[in-house]
């Protein structure tokens, strides 16, 4: 964390500065008014409480400014800290891969990025700020409270560690409640992010009862875990006064008896020496809170650490030359397992070329792999074993920018987001004038929808595109993919929500307008893929078998069986 703070070194160190101004002005003040006892209000001499009276008031006003500007400087520090940290953050999770996104989980990543970064944040102000004031108040108020009477300064010693062990104890016990604290907040966030994304499920099938309860059972992990940490602390403080109130009982007697007994002790000393002790003992019960701030920040901060010093395990190639082909997509034996999951392969021993312009269905039953098939081409994830190239180099010796930058694909589930439709395509291509943006509509047969829009192509799309219905929002995410103009075209099932006419005039205007561009297309049914140059057959990981519509009625069981489920033997 400290190269994040290290670019505002001089505001944390001014800050502190200006704080050790206010703390010295608060130091003067009990010294200051033991003179008005003594000298004035005993003395009855009203020209020396006025005197001093003023003097108290214009350096009030001097630890006044100096607060002021500690705490501007110490905001700038901390704000300015977790602004770059957040930014570090975010930017680490958006290079993760799929497989370490999984691992730690959409709600923990939310917790870390938010909460967890507010933590730290808090943590610097608190050392920047008040760390500085309660240190330098200790120190200063044993040496004002030994100017006083060493004796006083002995009282304080005394205390002192007592005050230590109790806030040792209760914080070595709290400590390790505060990662439970921020895991069981983690588990908050999955529930809430599950069931805000997933809203039309649970009230499709009258949940909201049962996720009511999920999040209930959630919060009150929370709140228990929350509610010993703060029991726990809640002894600390009423430990530390009674030793606070021991001390001060004991400094009264004390100077009382000496001053009774004809020592130098006087009314103003004796009321001067109460205020530092009560200021010392104040520091280091403020400490304790400081110290605990520290704590939880610590847990925080190895939470982010954790996803900051996350390995790649997806690197970056180093090849930069022109490849001799375009759109070319081949796999050498592939072999694929999700991490941290047993039962075998997903793809197994998978092999087969896609030439330059050529369309390739694929086809299969559910989790035969048919998209974890095409995961592996962008490096969404890793093949085991095998090799998969693109235009005849393997894909793992591109730059991922480069790698991608070929590829358009538009998944299974369409992701749009909360501003207008022609943001939404112009993701696909940066800079694209309104001419492509609606060129690309109109082959994804999307433009006559938009167009009857209120705005057109400047209406708002709701958060998750939920303002639209299935087959819109698939026609904008392929718009944004045909925009892109890549070289090659992945459909995941993204014309499911198409109507077949929709979806033939879709085919119909892509090869036309794009017909040297390779596609695969991924599709649950025949009518959508019969027209492919090849379409392959994926059965439990492995290619069953591979040829046209036609040699597939006649070679492959499991494609017939698909196509008679399907289609009328007389659509043949």
């Amino acid at each position: 964390m400290w190269k994040y703070l290290k670019k505002y070194w001089f505001f944390c160190l001014i800050a502190p500065l200006f704080m050790i101004g206010e703390v010295s002005m608060d130091l003067l003040q009990p010294d200051l008014m033991r003179d008005i006892v003594d000298n004035g209000v005993l003395k009855n001499n009203f020209d020396i409480i006025l005197g001093i009276g003023l003097k108290m008031i214009v350096l009030v006003l001097f630890g006044a400014l100096c607060g002021i500007l500690c705490g501007v400087f110490a905001n700038l520090a901390a704000q300015q800290f977790g602004n770059d940290l957040r930014k570090d953050l975010f930017s680490k999770i958006m290079s993760l891969s799929f497989q370490q996104t999984d691992k730690i989980s959409t709600g923990s990543l939310v917790t870390r990025l938010t909460n967890d970064v507010t933590q730290v944040q808090n943590m610097v102000m608190m050392a920047v700020r008040g760390f500085v004031r309660n240190v330098v108040m200790f120190v200063g108020g044993i040496f004002m409270l030994y100017r006083q009477s060493p004796t006083f300064a002995l009282i304080a010693a005394c205390g002192l560690p007592f005050v230590l062990f109790f806030v040792s104890f209760f914080l070595k016990k709290a400590s390790p409640l505060f990662a439970k604290v921020q895991k069981k907040l983690d588990g908050i966030n999955n529930v809430m992010q599950e069931d805000v994304a997933g809203a039309r499920v649970v009230k499709a099938y009258v949940k909201e009862a049962h996720e009511l309860k999920r999040f209930d059972e959630a919060n009150d992990e929370l709140c228990n875990v929350n509610l010993k940490v703060q029991t726990l602390l809640a002894f600390m403080s009423p430990c530390m006064n009674i030793v606070l109130n021991i001390c001060v009982v004991t400094v009264i007697l004390v100077g009382g008896l000496t001053f009774k007994t004809g020592g130098d002790m006087t009314p103003g000393r004796i009321m001067a020496a109460i205020t530092y002790l009560a200021q010392i003992l104040h520091g280091i019960t403020f400490m304790a809170n400081i110290f605990q701030t520290f704590t939880r920040a610590k847990a925080s901060a190895d939470r982010i650490n954790e996803v900051l010093d996350c390995p790649e395990i997806i690197f970056d190639g180093n090849y930069e030359s022109v490849p001799e082909y375009k759109g070319k997509i081949e796999f050498k034996n592939v072999c694929f397992a999700y991490p941290n999951t047993s039962g075998g392969y997903i793809l197994d021993n998978i092999s087969f070329t896609v030439n330059e312009g050529e369309t390739l269905a694929i086809i299969g039953a559910t989790g035969s792999g048919k998209s974890t098939l095409i995961k592996l081409i962008p490096r969404f994830y890793d093949a085991v074993s095998g090799e998969i190239l693109v235009n005849g180099v393997n894909v793992k010796d591109y730059k991922l920018k480069d790698l991608r930058d070929k590829i358009g694909i538009v998944l299974q589930k369409a992701e749009l987001y909360s501003r207008s439709i022609e943001a939404n395509i112009r993701w696909g291509k940066d800079g694209a004038t309104p001419f492509e943006i609606k060129k690309a509509a109109e082959i994804a047969q999307a433009d006559g929808f938009i167009c009857n829009t209120e705005y057109g192509y400047y209406t708002n799309v709701s958060e998750g595109g939920h303002s639209l219905s299935g087959g819109q929002k698939q026609r904008l995410s392929i718009s944004r993919a045909v925009l892109k103009n890549s070289e090659i075209l992945i459909f995941d099932d993204s014309t499911s929500a198409l109507d077949l006419k929709t979806e033939a005039k879709l085919y119909e205007a892509l090869n036309k307008e794009y017909d040297g561009t390779t596609k695969i297309i991924i599709a649950q049914r025949i009518a959508s893929i019969k027209g492919a140059d090849r379409i392959a057959v994926l059965d439990h990981g492995k290619i069953e078998a591979m040829g046209t519509h036609g040699e597939l009625l006649e070679k492959s069981e499991i494609y017939r069986d698909i196509y008679n489920s399907q289609l009328k033997e007389g659509d043949r």
